[in-house]
Formats: structure tokens, sequence, C-alpha cells
């Protein structure tokens, strides 16, 4: 089993990130949530809209990687005065080891480097643990709807970071 040690973290994109990042959601969403392709497709919309718009002064990518795997994924968007966290994904063998603490802190500390003054994020209300590691860092839900966006009914949450 690997430890938090074992595990680089860049942030630059290299060929064949973002595909795979796409594939890794889809397969585990569809797994472990039985979300359906509507999922996999509005990721990949995503990956295209940071793409094009990517400015490394305000958007940020956080790629893990063990053994030359990618096993995590986080991206900060710039909109604005605001930053949308998106695509936090541990791949299940990773979890647990801190890593997703480790992101995160990653992600505020470059927040706050950018000199953002809120963050928001979109999720489900099935992603228990996601929005546990979210509050945790003082992000608060603030809108709450039914979806049936990725191949089931759900709740879509938004939740929002103010930054001081």
């Amino acid at each position: 089993m690997a430890s938090l040690n074992d595990i680089t973290i860049r942030t630059e994109l290299r060929p064949g990130d973002i595909g795979y990042v796409v594939y890794l959601h889809g397969k585990l969403y569809g797994k472990e949530y039985g979300y359906g392709i509507d999922f996999e497709t509005y990721v990949a919309k995503g990956f295209y809209e940071f793409y094009q718009k990517y400015d490394e002064t305000k958007d940020r990518v956080w790629i893990c990687e063990h053994n030359e795997q990618i096993v995590g994924f986080l991206l900060l968007m710039n909109r604005g005065d605001a930053a949308q966290l998106r695509y936090f994904i541990i791949h299940p063998e990773y979890r647990g080891m801190g890593l997703g603490q480790k992101l995160m802190k990653l992600y505020i500390d470059f927040l706050h480097k950018c000199g953002y003054t809120s963050c928001y994020l979109l999720a489900t209300n099935e992603l228990d643990a996601a929005a546990y590691l979210y509050k945790k860092h003082g992000f608060e839900l603030v809108e709450e709807k039914p979806s049936e966006n990725f191949g089931k009914p759900l709740y879509e949450q938004k939740y929002e970071l103010k930054i001081s």
C-alpha cells in the first residue's frame, strides 16, 4: 500500500491527462453512484472550457501520481472574482491517507495567492465524504435543487467559500 509520501503532485497538464481524468470520473462515478454517460460528457465539456480559457496565473491543476499513474486530481478554474473547484477525485485505493486534505490545502493556498475573494463548487447530495471535507475547510452549502442531469434523480448542490 502506498503512503502519502509515495505520491507526487504536479501542476502542469501533459498529453493524456485530460482524457484520463474524464475517463476516471466516468468510470468511478458510474460504478460508485450509478451516474450515466451524461456525467462523463459534462466533465469533458468542462475540461474543454478550462483548457480554452487557461491562464497559468489564475487557473491551476493538481495531478497526483503514483508509479506514473494518475491517482488523484483537482482543478481550480478562474471565474472572475471567484474561483470554481472542479473535478476533485481520488482513486479508491488512495483514499483515507490524507491526499484529499493535502489537495485542499494546496487549493486554498493558491486561492489566497491569487487574491480570489470567493470560491464555489458544484456537487451532488450523494458525495458525503467530499461534503465533509469541503465543510471542514469552510465551505457552506448555499443551494440545493433536484436534478436528473446525470442519468438518475438526485440533488445538485452548490457550496461557497468566502475568502477573508
